[in-house]
């Protein structure tokens, strides 16, 4: 590389280009970070418009360059003020375009030359250039002492572990001439544009090998105090142990030779946190912090931490809120376009609407659905968002069993987060949002906690203006949201949760509901999902009820609406495929369309029978009709107890035989039946499981009547608990039961007489097709389901001491409080 030929070459090019003038006109490019030196050869990517100009213009012309390096490398549109005057004339010796429009050239350093001025600057960079030749090379013994000294220093650092290619140390350590040498090391080594510049412009050798010795000598005392620090920290670490000696390393040689460059500014950082609206006591906490993540090495392992803890703090609603509506009106009809019924939890939120559009600020209810399933509790909260006026969040907290998903993580653990609660307000990006926790029923615990409890804070609204999240370490008032939370059943809910809970509950729909509900709601919805219009296809009442009635057994609208959808499906196929389609569905059309029946409408026996009951049950899907089923045979007195009876369950059957043995003689019952005979009482769907006191009744009816002989009434349900001494006590679910009993085709419900003032609760279509008897003892309940009561001995009651009351009366009963929470199976 360095050779008289190459003199040669470069003597040649100034003739070319100078021609005996003093300067020349030559398109300039500039770099970032880089110097280009003569005799070295370099690749280079060229992007900026300017660059490819000169480019251009240069390879029209005789491939001739200057490159010379940026004074600041972060200019982007570079003047004549921006650059060194001092560069490389460099000769292109091949180019080739990329992909993104750059063009990768390699350019073979030809001499350096003086940039004296710029005639022009647009379209590119044009450069008017004067030689700038290398000084003649004395002959003495200092000049042999510097290119010695500089070979030895090179020699030591690239053994102390320098990364400088093999084939060019080679040509270093034998090149003879000292200008080259000092721009060969130059080039190879990792130096700032400041020092490689020094080198380029020194005026003679001795300036410029001097220069090359004392950068030379900077190198190797940082290589020695980098083995320096290695020896001190240990020779024997692990993977994670050499990351922070790397580290610590690199703080270190920085500290050493006091290079350490100033850490980028946190402006934006700094600028969220000041906007950020924060309290007071979280100010205080969001400052400490701040003033400690700054003051944090850059390589610190817990910087990316303190970040995202400050970027939190940020990003929470501390201070923005909605402007909730308080148009009671406009509230009222949003209500009841998105939700048909329901009216006691329409009449809560207006009632809330109301206090607050009085009293200004109160705190949010927290509100607690339990019904069945396909109620409308998960939509309706999007429905209460909407006439609010407010931004809606749903987490579902089916399945958790970590109290950290609740109150979040310590900071102490890797990739820990806050709680569900701080995330979604996060999201919403206001600190009055309604928030709705979903199937609250079925949180779980184990080892790592009870979320359950963690929930006491959040959901009192006495205690959650300062709720504390695990991972925010400061208080953050939940008091102006609305809680809204979701139940199947209320037993699965820790009492302590339950009592901060406004419960409202979701009755099951009635067949004149679910009716209504397709006609307003589910229509549109799976007319719209198949691609129908609302003209083109029309259901008739008939269909409805033959789909509500045949198709479906629940208590809300999920399966309804699969069997609507089901429909238009099949609908939308015939008309995408040509073929004409019904544009009303009757009722004949039905089980062309769905398939045979899946339920019976009548779910009653068909006859009096002698030894089987009809019990009224409540689930979390509803009401439920169950046929209890006795017999006897031959024995030694035992009771059989089968379909997957829970342990109350079992109870009752047994308080229902010692009811009846104790009243054996009244019914005409000998009292040696009970010891030569096995009783054995079935609750047929035995895969279901069944639990609760409130067949006890209908146990007792069925083997008063096996063991009597007397039929029980074919078209009569019941439901109560009873004691030993024959009296019936209250239950729960009593609209559920009844419901069920009517789409089960009974016309008498039986039920506890401390009951009656539940039927206020039952739609007027059920009070007006069936009749209600409220029983105080086991006779009254035996009155009214025998067939022949008077033939044990039983005496009916006189009127209002639970006789059957007819529902025109049922229907006037005046509701009253205060009454003993009962087991609602």
């Amino acid at each position: 590389m360095a050779d008289n030929d190459q003199i040669n070459q470069a003597a040649e090019v100034y003739r070319e280009l100078f021609g005996g003038a003093e300067s020349a006109e030559v398109p300039l490019i500039a770099l970032r970070d880089t110097v280009v030196f003569p005799r070295v050869a370099l690749p280079i990517i060229v992007k900026r418009a300017k660059s490819l100009a000169a480019l251009e213009s240069a390879l029209k012309k005789n491939r001739l360059l200057v490159l010379v390096a940026q004074k600041n490398e972060a200019t982007e549109d570079v003047g004549p003020d921006d650059v060194y005057h001092v560069g490389a004339l460099v000769r292109v010796r091949e180019s080739a375009k990329q992909p993104d429009g750059s063009v990768r050239l390699v350019a073979d350093g030809v001499a350096r030359v003086r940039v004296r001025d710029f005639p022009s600057v647009e379209p590119c960079l044009l450069a008017r250039i004067s030689p700038f030749p290398e000084p003649a090379v004395p002959k003495n013994e200092r000049l042999e002492a510097l290119m010695y000294s500089a070979l030895n220093q090179f020699r030591r650092l690239v053994n102390m572990g320098a990364a400088v290619p093999f084939d060019v140390l080679l040509v270093i350590l034998n090149v003879t001439d000292p200008w080259l040498l000092g721009d060969l090391i130059a080039a190879n080594l990792d130096l700032k544009v400041a020092d490689k510049q020094e080198i380029l412009e020194a005026a003679d050798i001795e300036a410029k090998l001097d220069a090359v010795g004392r950068l030379l000598g900077r190198q190797i005392r940082l290589l020695q105090m980098a083995s320096k620090i290695q020896a001190d920290t240990g020779k024997e670490l692990d993977k994670m142990q050499r990351e922070v000696f790397l580290r610590e390393q690199l703080k270190a040689v920085e500290k050493e030779l006091e290079t350490l460059g100033a850490r980028p500014e946190n402006d934006d950082l700094k600028t969220k946190l000041d906007a950020a609206a924060l309290p007071p006591i979280v100010r205080e906490k969001a400052n400490k912090e701040y003033e400690r993540f700054k003051g944090m090495p850059p390589y610190s392992p817990e910087i990316s931490y303190v970040r995202t803890y400050l970027e939190w703090l940020a990003d929470l609603p501390w201070a923005k809120a909605d402007e909730p509506s308080v148009d009671l009106k406009r509230a009222a009809r949003v209500l009841e376009e998105d939700h048909y019924g329901l009216a006691k939890v329409k009449e809560r939120i207006l009632e809330y609407l109301a206090v607050h559009k009085l009293a200004g600020k109160i705190r949010g209810p927290i509100l607690c659905f339990v019904g069945p399933p396909g109620t409308g509790k998960t939509s309706l909260g999007q429905s209460i968002a909407r006439a609010l006026g407010r931004k809606f969040h749903r987490v579902s907290l089916g399945g958790i069993r970590d109290e950290a998903e609740i109150r979040g993580h310590r900071r102490t653990y890797v990739g820990a987060l806050p709680g569900r609660i701080i995330q979604g307000l996060a999201s919403v990006k206001t600190r009055n949002p309604v928030f709705m926790l979903d199937e609250i029923d079925k949180v779980g615990a184990d080892f790592r906690g009870d979320p359950s409890a963690a929930l006491l804070e959040a959901l009192d609204s006495e205690q959650n203006s300062a709720f504390s999240d695990h991972y925010l370490e400061v208080p953050y008032d939940l008091s102006d949201v609305m809680f809204i939370t979701t139940a199947n059943n209320l037993d699965t809910i820790p009492p302590a949760l339950r009592d901060r809970l406004e419960v409202i509950e979701f009755p099951g729909y009635t067949e004149e509901e679910k009716a209504d509900i397709a006609k307003r709601h589910l229509l549109k919805k799976t007319l719209a999902a198949s691609g129908l219009k609302p003209a083109s296809v029309r259901f008739d009442d008939a269909a409805l009820q033959v789909i509500i009635r045949r198709y479906t057994s629940e208590a809300g609208v999920r399966n309804l609406e699969r069997c609507l959808a089901a429909v238009c499906r099949k609908l939308a196929r015939a008309l995408a495929e040509g073929r004409r389609s019904a544009k009303v569905v009757h009722a004949a059309d039905v089980p062309k369309l769905l398939g045979p029946e899946k339920y019976s409408l009548d779910l009653a026996e068909k006859e009096d029978l002698t030894g089987a009951a009809t019990g009224l049950a409540w689930t979390e899907a509803g009401g439920v009709v169950l046929q209890i089923e006795a017999t006897r045979m031959a024995g030694t007195g035992k009771l059989t107890l089968t379909g997957h009876l829970g342990q109350v369950m079992q109870e009752s059957a047994q308080a229902a035989l010692s009811y009846v043995r104790a009243s054996a003689e009244r019914f005409g019952i000998k009292p040696e039946t009970f010891k030569e005979s096995d009783i054995h009482l079935h609750v047929p769907s035995g895969a279901t499981p069944k639990d609760g006191p409130s067949a006890g009744v209908a146990m007792a009816t069925a083997l008063v009547s096996l063991l009597t002989g007397t039929k029980v009434r074919r078209n009569v349900g019941m439901t109560g608990e009873i004691t030993l001494r024959g009296r019936v006590l209250e239950i729960g679910g009593v609209k559920e039961k009844v419901l069920a009993a009517r789409r089960a085709g009974l016309d008498t419900v039986i039920m506890p007489t401390t009951n009656r003032k539940d039927i206020v609760d039952v739609p007027e279509a059920a009070r007006r097709d069936l009749k209600f008897v409220f029983a105080t003892s086991a006779d009254d309940v035996l009155t009214a389901a025998l067939d022949r009561p008077q033939a044990l001995g039983i005496v009916r009651p006189r009127q209002g001491g639970g006789r059957g009351v007819p529902a025109k009366h049922g229907s006037k009963i005046r509701k009253t409080t205060g009454h003993r929470r009962a087991t609602r199976r």
